[in-house]
């Protein structure tokens, strides 16, 4: 169970749920963990397959080295040096695939396909979305009250676990998606009712980054559990990330879009108590030189 962090702003107690003290640095431990661990010795056996802009990598290693079977990540050109070497660290192989995160995940799955490994998407999986709704699941038990609460989306997993959670056990609580106004496919999908494709241009929420899969699980959950949707800025993102380190703490991008959020409404649309999900603190070199 990872910590709560709390704060004032504007009037709001602000919370803030510390993802980035998980032992990889993100939250996409969850919902590797939950998928590799339910894994049945024969498919074990043959080892795991997976693609990453580089936390979800860094979970499925760490998850497959705790349960000894072997590992190999599909990284695009995007991902930076240094989430590479952590994945290494792990143990696990790792192999460069197409120009972005969705061409990777593609040559992923074939490859998984081919050799009859386990492919463990970073988002269209219900195991792995329900590893990452384990995070709501602590925030009802440390939070008494939770009026709204900020998740920086991607392919939609962490977002689709946490609401549809929260839909059932605290129904009243807002859940508000939030994106880099630079790369936003899956609210485009969104607004336009269907999976497709969306130009992005490089963004500091690198984590957040890439298409969404064709018929994946959780275009449908994100319509079902998000009651709002935020973009921000890239300079909003770098100010909410300058103010994070400045307590402190070390938070990567993908965190920088859902506490740049949270300022944003602040003055405009406050409440009582709102929740944001500091996903992860793994920052790329050229994001820190950039702060």
């Amino acid at each position: 169970m990872t910590k709560v962090g709390g704060t004032q702003l504007a009037g709001t107690a602000l919370f803030l749920k510390r993802e980035d003290l998980q032992k990889t640095g993100s939250f996409k431990l969850r919902g590797a963990s939950n998928k590799v661990l339910s894994l049945s010795p024969e498919l074990a056996s043959s080892g795991v397959v997976t693609s990453s802009t580089g936390n979800h990598g860094l979970g499925v290693a760490a998850a497959a080295q705790h349960r000894r079977i072997d590992a190999e990540v599909f990284v695009s050109k995007q991902v930076s040096a240094k989430k590479l070497a952590m994945i290494e660290g792990y143990g696990a192989r790792i192999r460069h695939a197409g120009r972005n995160p969705l061409e990777a995940e593609l040559a992923a799955r074939t490859a998984a396909n081919e050799s009859g490994r386990t492919y463990i998407s970073p988002y269209n999986d219900a195991e792995v979305i329900a590893g990452q709704g384990t995070i709501a699941i602590e925030l009802v038990e440390q939070v008494s009250r939770i009026d709204r609460v900020y998740v920086a989306v991607g392919g939609g997993g962490l977002i689709g676990g946490i609401g549809a959670y929260l839909k059932h056990a605290s129904p009243a609580t807002e859940v508000v998606g939030c994106w880099p106004e630079n790369s936003r496919v899956m609210y485009e999908c969104l607004r336009a009712g269907r999976i497709m494709e969306f130009p992005e241009s490089p963004t500091v929420s690198e984590s957040t980054a890439g298409g969404v899969e064709p018929g994946s699980i959780t275009f449908r959950l994100c319509q079902m559990v998000i009651d709002r949707t935020m973009l921000v800025s890239e300079e909003r993102i770098l100010d909410a990330m300058r103010w994070a380190h400045a307590q402190g703490w070390s938070m990567e991008g993908a965190a920088g879009v859902a506490i740049a959020a949270c300022f944003q409404d602040a003055s405009r649309n406050p409440c009582e108590a709102a929740v944001v999900i500091a996903c992860g603190a793994n920052t790329s070199p050229d994001v820190l030189e950039r702060l």
